[in-house]
């Protein structure tokens, strides 16, 4: 069993035993407009060895190809134009021209001043891992408070802090809200991956990926859902492995990733997104 199965079932069991009903008056909606309650648990932090496996969960198939395909949408492509992705999970949130608003992709193309010159968030990343690997002060944030009313929906996963220890590249990632069955396994793959490629363009291994979720929550229409997948027996984890080759951030692709030995079970099948 790797250590995504392990984080997930644990996170989704502490929940349903231990978590807190949140059926007061809530945003999320489900399609047929009913209120989206969610049973949660506030301050959920798991971690991940990158160095010994790529977390993974194998009680149900996560597409890593599609999930690469999101985070460079955002860090790579800087968009939040849906056109420009290759799934339809933005689908719910964009406009007629495809616009999340200035969300996500938007504000990690934004340049901010620097004494050292203009840099957007991600090439700012880039530069100090480079330069000055020692710094405490390698961050990203996109919850920008000026922008949020013109974004479509707040980011979730919101920030990333690195820090290089040794000859490895570890990361904090911040989320402030996580829907355990549509987005957890998803993001925890995707920013691994993430971790993999800044890491290779700046001449580190990967190391250790901490995943800060302050709001882990289920909701009430998906708990039969998770109730059936933590009872599966996990699988070992697949290898999953880099095109060596590539060393700069900007030439990745999905297709730079090779998943080998994935052994997973069954498909969920399609399930209510609240919105």
């Amino acid at each position: 069993m790797g250590s995504a199965d392990i984080a997930f079932i644990n996170t989704c069991k502490n929940i349903l035993e231990n978590g807190t009903w949140v059926d007061e008056k809530v945003r999320p909606k489900w399609p047929d407009g009913t209120p989206a309650y969610t049973k949660k648990c506030f301050g959920v932090v798991n971690r991940y060895d990158l160095s010994k496996e790529f977390p993974l969960i194998t009680i149900r198939p996560i597409n890593l190809k599609l999930a690469v395909d999101e985070i460079l949408w955002i860090w790579q492509k800087k968009s939040n134009n849906i056109k420009d992705l290759g799934s339809h999970i933005w689908d719910s949130w964009a406009d007629e021209n495809g616009s999340i608003g200035k969300a996500y992709g938007y504000q990690m193309g934004v340049k901010h001043k620097y004494r050292d010159g203009e840099f957007d968030m991600v090439d700012r990343v880039l530069h100090d891992l480079k330069n000055n690997p020692a710094s405490r002060r390698i961050m990203t944030n996109m919850y920008n408070f000026e922008d949020l009313h013109e974004m479509a929906l707040y980011p979730c996963a919101y920030s990333m802090t690195f820090n290089v220890v040794g000859d490895k590249l570890c990361a904090i990632l911040n989320q402030r809200s996580n829907d355990m069955l549509a987005a957890n396994a998803w993001n925890v793959a995707q920013y691994a991956a993430l971790v993999m490629m800044i890491a290779q363009s700046v001449g580190l291994k990967p190391g250790e990926l901490v995943h800060v979720i302050a709001d882990a929550h289920i909701y009430d229409r998906h708990i039969p859902i998770v109730e059936e997948l933590i009872k599966r027996t996990p699988y070992d984890s697949p290898k999953v492995t880099l095109d060596p080759t590539i060393t700069d951030f900007y030439k990745f692709t999905p297709e730079s990733f090779i998943v080998e030995n994935y052994e997973h079970g069954d498909k969920i099948g399609k399930f209510e997104v609240a919105v």
